[in-house]
């Protein structure tokens, strides 16, 4: 049995369906589009590495399809708001409603309702898939799109301080004393912060303490030489495992209760995790702004279709759910920096506009 709030079995049916349908058609289309520019960008860099083919075209397209669904079903909610309620509007469809009684909430409800079914299946595809996804392209990527270890430890582009000293590496490995880190570059540095040497060495091994680096090339900067050791030397003696462990910590290839148990650790350890935690909050409002966009695009479909203004009210429910996308970033970036709390960065834009959308309804409408 429905809610008073909804329209009839039948109507709430093919209201909701042909919403799905388009929501779909919208995300199909978006994802095709942008996977043959993303593949056309970077099919170059794929088939530069010797025994590339075919195959990992299609490995790439597999770990690149999950991250651009998860990105673009918003914006697919937000496009096919726009053509079911302009083609209803248009087909007289809304006229009809409205003179059977239905007020502009009844109509836009099973819309609600299948954009919050659409916004909890995101939530689930983005823990069980795209984080997986993330973190096998990024392992990947870092490997120069070469043989890549299968580790769920694995994380590309990590930057360590030894002190005045920094450590960085293409690609960490491996954990605890196992742990490898590949693609290596010291820098030593004095008190000021001027590089005086630069160590490079395509792999590093804990050494208990500090790290060793194998056959590595050797930049003086004050004498302008370069050279390569015959033996392999220990850096950063105060770079230990626990800050190894702490750093493996990427938001985007980490499901929820990683995340959680990450961002305790840190805490426990007194890092910042303000970025982390912003982070998390957003992997449950980023999907769920989905449930927003109805709302946002509603002043396409109402107002009458002869009065010259049905293109106007589509730019504007487009424009409205854009600026959603803007100041949600805009918000997440100011939370990351800690100008705003993760709590706050995360939800803020959420509730924001879905006053404005209520608001701009209700003027509009009712």
């Amino acid at each position: 049995m429905l809610f008073d709030f909804f329209p009839s079995r039948t109507l709430t049916a093919y209201l909701a369906r042909t919403f799905v349908t388009r929501i779909l058609a919208v995300l199909v289309m978006l994802v095709l589009v942008l996977m043959m520019l993303d593949l056309l960008s970077n099919s170059g860099d794929i088939l530069a590495h010797p025994g590339n083919g075919e195959g990992e075209l299609l490995r790439y397209v597999g770990y690149r399809v999950p991250q651009l669904i998860a990105r673009f079903v918003p914006y697919s909610v937000l496009l096919a708001t726009i053509i079911t309620l302009v083609t209803f509007n248009q087909n007289s469809e809304v006229v009809s409603m409205k003179a059977a009684g239905m007020s502009a909430h009844q109509i836009l409800a099973p819309l609600l309702l299948a954009a919050g079914i659409v916004s909890l299946g995101s939530i689930a595809f983005n823990e069980l898939v795209v984080t997986r996804a993330t973190a096998s392209l990024k392992a990947w990527e870092a490997a120069d799109y070469g043989p890549a270890p299968q580790e769920t430890e694995t994380r590309a582009n990590v930057y360590f301080a030894d002190g005045n000293n920094v450590l960085t590496a293409t690609l960490m490995e491996g954990s605890g004393t196992d742990t490898i880190l590949r693609g290596v570059t010291f820098y030593e540095r004095d008190a000021q912060g001027m590089i005086q040497r630069r160590v490079r060495s395509a792999i590093a091994t804990y050494a208990n303490p500090g790290w060793k680096l194998a056959a590595p090339d050797v930049f003086d900067v004050q004498q302008a030489e370069d050279s390569k050791l015959p033996a392999p030397i220990v850096v950063a003696p105060e770079l230990t495992l626990d800050q190894i462990e702490l750093s493996k910590v990427d938001p985007d290839a980490q499901s929820l209760p990683e995340l959680s148990r990450s961002i305790a650790a840190l805490d426990a350890a007194g890092r910042r995790t303000a970025e982390l935690k912003a982070k998390w909050w957003h992997k449950l409002s980023g999907p769920l702004s989905a449930v927003l966009m109805p709302l946002l695009g509603a002043v396409a479909g109402f107002g009458l279709a002869r009065s010259g203004q049905l293109f106007a009210r589509a730019v504007i429910g487009m424009a409205l759910g854009f600026a959603y996308f803007v100041v949600d970033n805009a918000a997440l970036a100011m939370g990351s920096f800690g100008g705003y709390p993760p709590l706050l960065a995360a939800w803020a834009p959420f509730l924001l506009f879905l006053l404005l959308g209520e608001t701009v309804l209700v003027r509009t409408e009712e």
